[in-house]
């Protein structure tokens, strides 16, 4: 199963491909962070203030061992020592009270950037994707599980990298520096060892993340598979139950969370290698700096209080040294998801044509002309389809199931573009028309549709987003509907998800009252439905059909031959067109399908049982 992801490659990314990659990265990030150009310089500054007072320790420690030497000769050492004790404890005192409002300053701005950053990425994918095509969401590689686990890691890795950067590297950078110009300061061999550390440091943890690359980017395609799993096994968990599968989903799921567990255990071991050499790397250091300043000190050129002073300093160079791994790893993580998140934000090929010609004086005239279309996952739906459809009248879709009626429906809505060929909508180019107006105009009521979370009146409105209340009321009788929802306790504030399969399927059609378009589209909309609750919804469609143009797709007899026209399609063509009289007497496919349908019914049986009862 994780075979086919493209993620789970391990081959590292050449050190130019990766510098070009996280420059790129952070050139669309520095767009999202324009806005907070004022919470950045006040973070920066903070943090320059930081560097300086986390030096004070040092400094305060050299005061104190050199000032207690001197003190420890004096025949009576308390009163000086009890002033000693109080000049450093106002000192530290005063430090600290500096450092809390600074630290918190800093760490509140950094924050703040990183939580508005993570709300603009969010929505700004959130109202990007909702501009694609269908063909997008249909794609295999953007399939629900997928799909989420890139946008949420893509955001949490990209806001990650700034929470690090500003909250926590970024001080330990800082006073990096200081503590390093302050060694050079005092003695060049000393800041010297200082300096020769960092490269070594870069080197390691750089060797260290190109280890764990191809770890990482398999981590990513785990978690994708995993995702997508769990959905799927939420979506079909009757189906499991009803064939008592449980134990082969289970195992499904384990196997990927045992190489998940691998693929973890890898990276830490790797990671705690490189640490130990870190670790050892950074105690050769100290013991350095220990004998170089004791030699300073035999010399006399040097206070014994500058050995405390020179190593905590040059572990105030080491402490963000010793985290570069962190950033690396965010650099990767950033690197192996936000170049997912970007893909998806900057797929500019799947967003929709919403500027065209307007469907403002919308007649109905629909013409395919030799219309071929491919899904995106290659299954060829449709091979030179020609037919009309006229300007308030119903046309019938009639075919077996998978002959492509659905898919015709799924163009006029332009959820597809065809491969070839052209539709055409009151004369103009359909790929040509404006396509919010166009499918403000159009109607569509399919075989199940989606009923979103909130109230009766909530999913009414859906339809018209300023209907009044009695305008709902109204939709609501159209879609005899209105009876049922005032006998529930909350009437029209009930919660919709509560309500039956034909209760929603009504409210469904009480939406498409409210919108009152033009041009409907009905997909099987009594197909799920039991014989009662779909003679009740037979006449709302009646009403629905009134004076519109109507294209309706439906096994059901009764609505079939209520169509003005039909169009018989077998395996992506058109084969037959007319209407149910010259259609049933050419004795052709709609012949067969027409008396499979009846047959179906047993029309023989119900007839008797009508006369005897007459």
């Amino acid at each position: 199963m994780l075979s086919d992801n493209p993620f789970l490659n391990t081959a590292p990314i050449e050190k130019t491909e990766r510098r070009a990659l996280l420059w790129n990265i952070l050139k669309k990030l520095a767009v999202f962070a324009a806005p907070y150009k004022t919470l950045i310089i006040a973070t920066l500054i903070l943090t320059v203030l930081g560097s300086f007072t986390a030096q004070v320790n040092a400094f305060v420690l050299r005061y104190t061992v050199d000032t207690l030497t001197e003190i420890a000769a004096l025949a009576d050492p308390w009163q000086a020592g009890w002033r000693m004790l109080g000049i450093i404890s106002a000192i530290l005192l005063t430090k600290e009270i500096l450092s809390i409002f600074i630290s918190f300053g800093q760490r509140y701005f950094g924050e703040k950037i990183r939580i508005n950053l993570s709300r603009d990425l969010s929505q700004r994918i959130i109202e990007r994707i909702l501009t694609y095509r269908m063909a997008f969401y249909t794609d295999s590689k953007n399939d629900s599980g997928k799909l989420q686990t890139r946008i949420d890691y893509g955001v949490s890795s990209l806001t990650s990298l700034v929470q690090n950067f500003f909250i926590d590297m970024l001080p330990l950078f800082a006073s990096a520096i200081v503590s390093l110009i302050i060694m050079f300061s005092t003695n060049f061999w000393i800041g010297l060892v200082g300096l020769i550390i960092i490269p070594i440091y870069f080197f390691i943890s750089q060797r260290q993340a190109r280890r764990l690359q191809g770890f990482r980017r398999q981590m990513r395609g785990f978690r994708e598979a995993k995702s997508g799993l769990v959905i799927s096994l939420i979506n079909s968990v009757s189906v499991v139950k009803s064939f008592v599968r449980e134990s082969i989903e289970a195992d499904k799921h384990l196997k990927i969370q045992k190489e998940m567990t691998e693929n973890q255990l890898r990276i830490r071991s790797i990671g705690f290698i490189y640490d130990a050499v870190k670790t050892f790397i950074e105690q050769i250091g100290i013991v350095v700096i220990i004998v170089l300043t004791a030699y300073f000190v035999l010399k006399g050129e040097m206070t014994i209080g500058m050995v405390l002073f020179h190593v905590l300093l040059f572990q105030n160079v080491a402490a963000p040294i010793r985290q570069l791994h962190r950033i690396y790893d965010q650099i990767n993580n950033a690197l192996t998801y936000a170049e997912g998140f970007f893909e998806i934000l900057e797929d500019d090929a799947q967003v929709e044509n919403i500027d065209g010609i307007s469907s403002a004086n919308l007649q109905g005239h629909i013409e395919l002309k030799n219309v071929d279309f491919t899904y995106p996952n290659g299954t060829k739906a449709l091979e030179d389809v020609s037919f009309t459809i006229k300007p308030n009248r119903i046309t019938a879709l009639v075919g077996l199931s998978g002959a492509g009626k659905s898919t015709i429906i799924s163009l006029l809505v332009k959820f597809y573009q065809p491969d070839s060929g052209t539709i055409c909508l009151d004369g103009h180019d359909l790929q040509d028309c404006d396509t919010h107006e166009l499918r403000q105009r159009i109607g569509l009521v399919l075989q199940s549709n989606h009923i979103f979370s909130g109230t009766i009146s909530e999913n009414i409105r859906y339809g018209d987003m300023y209907a009044s209340d009695d305008d709902i009321i109204i939709a609501a009788k159209k879609a005899s509907i209105h009876e049922q929802i005032l006998a529930l306790p909350n009437g029209y504030e009930s919660e919709a998800k509560s309500l039956s399969g034909g209760q929603q399927q009504r409210i469904a059609l009480a939406r498409m009252f409210l919108k009152d378009p033009p041009i409907v589209f009905l997909d099987e909309p009594t197909a799920s439905l039991d014989a009662i609750a779909s003679q009740q919804i037979k006449k709302s469609l009646d009403l629905i059909k009134k004076d519109r143009t109507v294209i309706i797709v439906s096994h059901n007899i009764a609505q079939i031959i209520d169509a003005d026209d039909l169009v018989v399609i077998e395996n992506g063509r058109v084969v037959e067109t007319g209407t149910h009289e010259e259609l049933y007497a050419q004795h052709g496919k709609y012949f067969e399908i027409f008396n499979a349908m009846s047959d179906s019914l047993n029309l023989d049986k119900i007839s008797q049982t009508l006369s005897i009862n007459s």
